[in-house]
């Protein structure tokens, strides 16, 4: 389908930083990738598409980001696209996000005229060549964006200014503010989550995507920049994390994914302190002692192997075997449960059957190893129909489960909707005789009731006691009432359980000898 469905880590170098990427996927049926992606990251690069601007999605992973309060930048990607307009693109989101969206970049042509970009801050224009490398030429910015550009400039001053005193001052004394003080503004403004820097450019053209790189390092907070993350000691006191090679060791598992070569891979983030591999922890959510046996760094697919690994990054740990997502892995002398993360709960359903005998005990491996992997995605027996159920969050969700069950796990299966499992209940009111009369040698069975049944909307099954006089001895009429309940379990019209009924006992008869709690319960 040519979409992202799992979430992808991968670090790169630039300009002397190192950056953890994790590339999440856009569609809604895929929101916990992005939901525990967001939960360990610092900062994120949110990519509109050039023509349609904030979709609904995008509103969605935004909320989610405001959640956790990750600082963001803007990426208007595809500005080669047929309809792309970088300005409603600004308009979308200032309108549909409500927040506070400031070009630092605007556009040089647009569609298929889309050459490159002018930096607002430099005041430069720049010309790709489109090639792979994305060389660049710095340019005066030609005569025909020159008021547009000016125009710009002033308004994401105007933006950014007021996030610092000193630099506010000097702007409003009528000072030019140096490249320097912009970007310090802008910096601040991210980090506190109130500005959002939006920049522009084609990944597929390659135009743009290098001038991101630098807004990424100049503006996004590094592992320093963020608050202490909190958490609960063993005595369920608050405490906070400091990012610290120095202090105790700390991080969160946010992805468990299976690798083919070296089987299970958990990601995590470490917030605090330093491990070497071949080291125990302490996963203080599953109170349980886990061995690091390998580190490793994810480049996508391939895997650079580390010896260490410090507060402020992620890697893949290869060893652990009970850590699932959302554990919070610790020193065992200081236990430590970082904040949780909250999933939502499955939308749909389908059932699965096995084609042969033989996928069967692939079938329950694979879902479980599948389960292990996704919080979103729960599988069970269905007790009434025996079917074996999976419920995730949409059907691309579930299709590509299934579709990953073949590739992965090799197991062949039937999909189907699962079967209803239908209830019956009373329209309206009736009433009915039972009798259980039995004569046979010496002592026999004598049950006799007459009982009204009413429909009792969404209040389950209630038993009424209306016998006046005796007419039914007390302690029979418990054994009437069980009577009733096991016979609700299969109804009269297709043997499905009866809901929603109120039976009321008001008459009836019993014999001195005969009467016994059994014949009552049958009648």
């Amino acid at each position: 389908r040519g979409i992202t469905i799992t979430s992808a880590a991968t670090y790169a170098k630039w300009k002397g930083f190192e950056l953890n990427l994790i590339d999440t996927p856009g569609h809604v049926d895929f929101t916990v990738e992005v939901e525990r992606s967001l939960r360990v990251l610092d900062g994120a690069v949110a990519v509109l598409d050039g023509q349609n601007g904030v979709e609904p999605q995008t509103e969605t992973v935004w909320r989610q980001a405001t959640r956790y309060n990750v600082p963001r930048i803007v990426f208007v990607n595809k500005m080669d696209k047929t309809g792309a307009d970088f300005y409603y693109s600004i308009d979308t989101m200032k309108n549909r996000l409500g927040v506070k969206a400031t070009a630092i970049q605007i556009p040089m042509g647009a569609e298929a005229d889309f050459v490159g970009s002018i930096d607002l801050i430099e005041m430069k224009a720049y010309f790709y060549d489109g090639q792979a490398d994305e060389e660049y030429e710095v340019k005066d910015i030609p005569a025909e964006y020159q008021e547009k550009a000016k125009a710009m400039r002033s308004q994401m001053i105007d933006d950014v200014a007021v996030f610092d005193d000193e630099v506010m001052e000097k702007y409003l004394s009528g000072e030019e503010l140096t490249n320097e003080e912009i970007k310090k503004c802008i910096r601040k403004g991210v980090i506190s989550t109130e500005l959002y820097p939006v920049l522009c450019g084609t990944a597929f053209k390659n135009k743009g995507v290098k001038k991101l790189l630098d807004a990424v390092v100049d503006f996004l907070p590094s592992p320093i920049d963020v608050p202490a993350i909190k958490g609960h000691n063993e005595n369920d006191e608050y405490v906070e994390v400091h990012n610290d090679e120095n202090e105790p060791f700390a991080a969160l598992a946010f992805k468990v994914a299976t690798d083919p070569f070296v089987g299970r891979l958990t990601y995590i983030r470490v917030y605090s302190g330093k491990i070497e591999k071949g080291t125990y922890v302490y996963n203080a959510t599953k109170d349980k002692k886990e061995r690091i046996s390998r580190l490793v760094k994810m480049h996508s697919n391939n895997r650079d192997e580390i010896d260490s690994i410090g507060a402020g990054d992620i890697c893949a740990v290869i060893g652990f075997k009970d850590t699932t997502t959302g554990d919070s892995i610790c020193d065992e002398k200081n236990p430590i449960i970082l904040e949780k993360m909250q999933f939502a709960d499955p939308v749909i359903s389908l059932s699965v059957e096995p084609k042969t005998k033989a996928d069967q005990e692939k079938m329950s491996l694979a879902l479980s190893k599948l389960a292990e992997e996704d919080p979103t995605f729960k599988t069970f027996t269905d007790e009434e129909t025996g079917q074996t159920i999976i419920a995730g969050m949409g059907e691309l969700h579930l299709d590509v489960l299934v579709d990953r069950m073949r590739r992965e796990f090799n197991v062949q299966v039937n999909v189907g909707a699962p079967q209803v499992s239908y209830r019956e209940t009373f329209t309206q009111e009736a009433s009915a005789e039972g009798k259980y009369i039995k004569q046979s040698g010496g002592r026999g069975q004598y049950g006799h009731v007459w009982i009204k049944f009413e429909p009792n909307h969404d209040k389950g099954f209630e038993f009424v006691d209306n016998i006046v006089g005796g007419k039914v001895p007390k302690e029979y009429i418990k054994e009437v009432e069980n009577g009733l309940i096991e016979a609700l379990t299969s109804g009269p019209i297709a043997g499905y359980q009866t809901i929603d009924v109120k039976a009321t006992i008001y008459d009836g008869s019993y014999h001195d000898v005969d009467s016994s709690g059994m014949a009552y319960k049958i009648a």
